[in-house]
This record gives C-alpha cells, structure tokens and sequence, in this order.
C-alpha cells in the first residue's frame, strides 16, 4: 500500500524532473519512521478499555442526536438533515464543508509531526509539506470517506455480528522481520558527488573538525573517540619487545576501555557482541602481563571493526545529508560576522569532489553579502579616449591571491597580524609607459606586515611589505563601507582632492593611515576578510585598489560610453539585464508562510477527490463564530459510565423499553455492572484477536488499498449496496436475543430500524468518525493534551 502511495502521489510529477531515487528513499525511511510509530503507540494502548469507556461514551451522544432527529420527521430521507440541525454549533468542525474538511486534516496532520517524523525532518519545509499534502489530501481523507460510507459501515456490522466461526488462515504465519525493511531499502543506485568516505574526512582537518562537531550534536562522539584510542593502542602493543612499564601502561588502557565503553552504567558506553565484552574484560581483570595476549586475540579487533562499520556505514552518509557539511561545502557563502565560528578554514577540496571545477563558477551565486568590491570590467574603449577604466577584479573569500596570505587547511586571523607604515617611498607609476609618457614617480607608504595567526600549525612568523598608494586607501575604505557599514574608530581622515599629494603630505598623514589600518584589524567581523587580506597583501589585487574607479573620475564620458561597450559585446543583453536589476532592487513581494495546496494528487484534478456524489459538501456550513471550541464538550456532560448503563441508555432512548423493565434494571445493576462489563472487555479482545490475525488484517489493508488507490475500477452498482444493506438489517434484528426482544415488546424492531436508519447517512457517519477520530489519537498521543491546553482543541485554529 505504501508503495502504491508512492507510485501514485510521488512518481508521477518526481519522474519528470530526475530519475534519481535519493528524494524518494528519503521518503521511504520518513513513512516507515511514521507507520513504526503508530504500531507502536497502538501496543501501548489498551483498546478495548478505549472502546467501552471513551469510544462507546461518544456513540451515545450520537445515537441520543439521531433520535431525537427522528421524532421530528416523519421519513428517513430527512433523517441526516434533522440530526445536523440537531447537532447545531457543536457539529464537528470538518463538517462544515470538504474543503474545511481538508483544512482540518492538514492541520491535524501538521500536529503529530514532532511526533511521527524523524528528528530533524520537521526543519525541512518542502518535506513536510510533500508528506503534509500525500497524508491528509489523498491518504487520510479517501481513507475517512471509506469508513464513513454506509456500505463500508454495513459490512463491518457484518462481520462483527457474525457468530460462525473465524475463518482459518490457509497458510502457516509468515515468519517475523524487521518492520518494513524492504519497502526502506535505498533504491538509488549512482553515488552522490557530494558522498565522501570516512577516509577522507580523517585527512582533512576541516572536515574532520566538521565530523566531530556532527557527532558530538549525534551524541555520538565516543564512537569516533574509541576507534582513534584503539588505533593509539595498536600502535603501542605490536611492538616486538614490550617492557614491564610499558606492559602496565597498557594494561591501564585496557582497563580505561573497559570501563569507559563496555560497562552498562558508562555514558559512553558502545553495545559489542557479548565475547568480545568477555575477553576484554578478563584482560583488563588479569595481571598486566596478559595484556601482550592482545596482540593475537581477536576480540578488540572485531571491536574495532564493528565501530568502524557504524562510521562508515551509518554516521558518515547521516553526515553528508547534515547541516554541517553543508556549511563546509558553501564556507564564505555568509558574511563573516555570521559565519565566523564555520570559518575554520579556506581550503578547497579539489581533486576529492567532482565538482571542485564548477564549484568556483557557482560561488559567487551564494556570495550576494560577501562579494566585497566588484569593480567595473574593461569593455575596451576607443583609443583616444582620455579616461579610461582598469579591469576590476570579483573579491571572494576564498579566493586567496597570493600563498603567504592564505594557506591551505590554515584559519586566517587577521587579528594577529600586525602591521606598521616605518616610511614613504617612492614608486615607478607603470601607466604612464603604458601611455608613452615620461615615467613619473609617486609617493606610496609602505606597508611591513607581519602575520603570527600561524603558529599552531608549527608555522613560523612571516613577513613582507606592502607599497600602496595615498588614493587606495579611500578605495579600501570605501569598499569596506559598502560591505561591512561604516566603522566610527576607524576612519581616515578627510581625503585631498586638490592640492599636491606629494611625498611631504604623504608623509605628515602617516601615522593617521597607519592608525587607521591597525584599528581596522581589531575588529572581528574583518578577522577574515578577504579584501582587506588582499589589500596587505603584496599582490593582493593590484587593480582592484587603484584610484582610477574612484568618484573624482570623468563619470560623464564613463556613462556615454559603457552601455555602447555593453552592447558590443557578445552574449550581453542589456535590456533583460537592466530589468532583472531593477527587478532586484525591489522590495520582495510577501510570501505566504504556510503555503496551501488545493491539488490532492498531481494526476487528478482539483476538486477529484475533495467533492464526490456520496458526501457532496458535507454538511455545506459556513463558519459559526459562536460555536464552541470543544467538539467533544458532550463526553463531559454524559452522566453514564460502563456498557451497562449504556444499554440502559440506548434501551431508553431508542428501544423506549417499559418503565417496569427499566427499574428493574436499576435493580440488579449493582449486581451485573462488574460482571457485564468484565465479560465485553473479554469478548473485545477476543473480537480484536481474530481481527489482528495475518489474513484477515491483509484482507482489511486490502480493502482500504481499494478503497484509495482504485480509482479506475468498477465501483459497487446500488444493486450490491442494498443487498448488503438488506442482509446487514436482519442480521441485526436477529442479534437480540428473543427474551430481551420479548421484554422489549414491539419497540424492538422500531429501535434497530433507527439505529440502521442512522447507519446509513453518510455526513452523521464521517461526524461519529471524526469525533472517534479524536478520542483515538489524544489517546496514541497523549502529549496533545499538553498542546491543547494553549490551543484549545485542533478545530480552534479553523
């Protein structure tokens, strides 16, 4: 049944945009998780205590609003009509119409989330909403509409008033096996690029250091902790000769992981084959000159595979799909002040992915906070042109230019680098051969650095200098700005724009430019920026800082002659660009926080399934504001308790049995009311005993898999429908025994027709199957009880 609901909801819209099974297979360990957790909350319920003192309690209230609905009419056509009127603002809020009915289920469906679905499942909205949308529109909902149908209801009567006997299986019990294991099995075939393997993560320390912090939110830590201590341990004990204080010193790490891994009280404790507990304990228990009987006893080997296999098997794949290794594979994709504490490192992974080579073409698609001073690019202008712009260059935070500024598997903190400006000197301007003018020399401050943020790696102190121009700095401050907001103590001083800025001037501002560039390294959201690492770097962007791009320029000629080189360009589409700018710039219109959808399956129509000829718009309602918020407030207000006095109410209400026969019941109810109730908690079981066995569970899972999935077969004509009905009728008339029916007198056959009468509507059924529906789940779980005192009850968020 699950996979047909895979089949029928997933596949046909999933197969049109991949053919890999990954999605899916998640699929299938999220509905296996739901469907264990059913199973296993219905073992822990006691049903047949449910059935007489919560569920028959409900039924009472329901067949008291049909007798009451039928003494107001006169044919049973009218019957469903008068008993909703009945109901009145207490009618169940799924009631009102399909569609609130369709709300009411995706509501109740998103409730039990945290309590159906993996850990975790529930932070990724897309799943939920796939799982919310399959369960609740073309699961739960077809599956309702089945169980309310009269037909449906008259055959179950059926089968329950049956005295014959069970039928018997004809095939031996299938044996026991891991709850749908098979449907579970991953069908994806094709590895992953993204798939990495253990070996891998213990040769790169940024994701070694990933790993652990994975396994330390798995609570799984000490796993990794005991291969690497056996490792160690190895090491130390298949040496050739071993002496006596080398033996002792193995032997207390044998003890240290025995009693840190192996006894039941540790928290760290690692579930082993009961032998290898054994021989490591003996060991551990011996004298410590048994210790060197490790080397060739198997038992912390195995140990040491069998924790192996759980890395390599089970936490590495659950690491591949974890936020953390996401965050290792987008590093720089987040601002630093935001990702300071990921940014452990800026080395690219390279050879060990497959997409180490478009993984630089897509990185400036995640870099839209971060992609500090994006220069103009060089269009070529016209020779002649007086002004002109440099190629500007795309700074990225793992880019680094030059290998002294960032090096692989090294965070880099520019917090310990520093910096000083000893002097002014001056520098050849290379533009100017370019432009065959005299070679002129300009004044630069040079810049000494020197970076320490090394050392833990056994890197030595390392220094270089830097020579950058008076105008660079004000395009460092200025991108800065753009990218980081302004810094208050740290800003230059106001920038020359006419007068000569001369190796004298240069040289008063010195101590300003250098105060600035200190001030600038203390602050944490810069410890890692790659645009100031560049700018204190030798050839950190040699273009990117020059003052060319600053405002002083000619902007006039720069804005008449850019979008003529825009549009000489090939490839560039000027106008779909500008409109995608603006587009951006725009305040994003509001998104709907929960989305709806109103499609119950993608290979069926709109209203398919939410509309049909048997349920119509159920009880077609408006929202009534004065309805209360408890649906199930009447359970409160019934006085009866036990099925004694429930056939006492049901015999009074719809048998109208004798004033006489109802005293005398009054009579010996101190004497019946134990033992009738003890005897229907006994038959229920044994009723729930036949129901649970292997054929007859399949025949019923059978039936409800018809029900949802055969859309396309023939449905039972009318003809079928009162045949049943007919048979189900005298199957009830003849279930009372004929000394009650004679009791009774003639109001017995009167009291079956209205009970079969209230059967066969289907709206007041789906009504009794959803408040049942209630009763059934606050009792799987009863943690919405907690839920509700804040809430009220599920109907009040409608």
């Amino acid at each position: 049944m699950l996979e047909l609901v895979l089949e029928n909801f997933v596949y046909p819209w999933y197969r049109d945009v991949t053919d890999d099974e990954s999605f899916v297979d998640e699929l299938r360990i999220t509905l296996r998780f739901f469907a264990s957790v059913l199973v296993r909350r219905i073992h822990k319920v006691d049903i047949p205590a449910v059935i007489t003192k919560k569920l028959l309690k409900a039924a009472m209230k329901h067949i008291e609003m049909i007798s009451k609905a039928n003494q107001k009419v006169k044919n049973a056509e009218f019957l469903q009509q008068a008993a909703l009127e009945e109901y009145g603002p207490e009618l169940h809020v799924a009631l009102r119409s399909r569609r609130d009915e369709l709300h009411y289920l995706r509501k109740l469906t998103e409730l039990l989330f945290p309590y159906i679905l993996p850990p975790k499942a529930t932070d990724c909205r897309s799943l939920t909403l796939l799982i919310r949308e399959i369960l609740s529109g073309s699961v739960f909902l077809p599956s309702l509409d089945f169980l309310a149908d009269p037909d449906t209801v008259n055959h179950l009567l059926i089968i329950f008033i049956d005295d014959s006997p069970p039928e018997k299986a004809t095939e031996p019990a299938s044996s026991l096996v891991p709850f749908l294991q098979k449907f579970a099995e991953p069908r994806n075939k094709k590895p992953s690029v993204l798939k990495l393997e253990l070996k891998e993560i213990r040769e790169q320390q940024d994701l070694l250091f990933r790993f652990m912090n994975f396994l330390k939110q798995e609570g799984a830590v000490h796993v990794l902790q005991f291969c690497l201590t056996v490792e160690e341990f190895n090491d130390r004990i298949l040496r050739p000769e071993l002496s006596n204080d080398e033996m002792m010193s193995l032997h207390e790490e044998v003890k240290k992981i025995y009693k840190t891994y192996c006894l039941d009280e540790s928290i760290d404790k690692i579930r082993f084959d009961p032998f290898i507990v054994e021989e490591i304990q003996r060991i551990a228990d011996g004298i410590y000159i048994d210790v060197v009987k490790l080397q060739t006893m198997r038992c912390l080997f195995e140990a040491y595979e069998h924790v192996l296999s759980l890395l390599e098997n089970v936490f590495t794949p659950m690491f591949c799909h974890s936020d953390e290794y996401f965050r290792q594979l987008l590093r720089g994709a987040e601002s630093p002040t935001r990702n300071s504490k990921f940014n452990r490192s800026t080395q690219k992974r390279g050879e060990s992915f497959g997409i180490s080579k478009i993984g630089s073409k897509i990185k400036g698609v995640f870099k839209s906070t971060t992609m500090e001073g994006a220069m103009l690019p060089n269009y070529g202008l016209t020779e002649g042109e007086d002004d002109f712009i440099e190629e500007g260059i795309v700074v990225m935070e793992d880019d680094s230019p030059v290998e002294a500024v960032s090096t692989p598997s090294t965070p880099r903190n520019l917090a310990a680098w520093k910096i000083s400006i000893p002097y002014v000197d001056f520098f050849d301007d290379p533009s100017s051969t370019d432009r065959k003018e005299k070679k002129e020399r300009i004044p630069v401050f040079c810049i000494d650095v020197e970076r320490n943020d090394r050392r833990a790696v056994g890197h030595e102190p390392e220094h270089w200098s830097v020579y950058r121009r008076y105008l660079e700095f004000y395009v460092l401050e200025s991108k800065l700005t753009e990218f980081h907001g302004t810094f208050p103590d740290a800003q230059l001083p106001s920038k020359r724009i006419i007068g000569p800025k001369n190796y004298e001037f240069l040289k008063s501002k010195r101590e300003e430019f250098q105060e600035y560039l200190q001030k600038l390294l203390q602050h944490p959201e810069l410890s890692n920026s790659q645009l100031l690492a560049d700018f204190l770097s030798p050839n950190g962007g040699e273009t990117q800082f020059l003052d060319k791009i600053l405002p002083d320029v000619n902007l006039g000629k720069i804005i008449k002659s850019v979008p003529g080189k825009l549009m000489k360009e090939k490839g560039q589409h000027l106008e779909s660009f500008i409109m995608n700018f603006i587009n951006s710039c725009e305040s994003p219109k509001p998104k709907p926080s929960r989305p709806e959808l109103t499609i119950l399956s993608p290979t069926s129509e709109n209203n398919k399934k939410l509309f049909n000829d048997l349920f119509k718009n159920n009880a077609n309602r408006a929202e009534n504001t004065e309805r209360k918020q408890n649906q199930n407030y009447f359970m409160e207000m019934m006085t009866v308790e036990g099925v004694y006095d429930y056939l006492m109410y049901v015999g009074r209400v719809v048998f109208r049995i004798p004033d006489w026969f109802h005293h005398f019941l009054m009579g010996i109810r101190i004497l019946l009311k134990n033992t009738l109730e003890t005897y229907t908690d006994y038959y229920l079981q044994c009723k729930l005993e036949q129901l649970f066995q292997e054929h007859r569970l399949v025949s019923l899972i059978t039936l409800l898999r018809d029900a949802v999935f055969c859309e396309n077969t023939e449905p039972r004509s009318l003809q079928d429908k009162q045949k049943r009905a007919k048979q189900t009728l005298e199957e009830m008339m003849n279930y009372i025994p004929d000394r009650i029916g004679k009791c009774i007198g003639d109001k017995a056959n009167e009291g079956i027709s209205l009970l079969f009468n209230g059967l066969q509507q289907p709206v007041l059924n789906k009504q009794l199957t959803y408040v049942l529906l209630d009763i059934v789940i606050q009792e799987l779980f009863p943690e919405l009880n907690k839920v509700q005192k804040d809430t009220t009850s599920v109907s009040s968020w409608m």
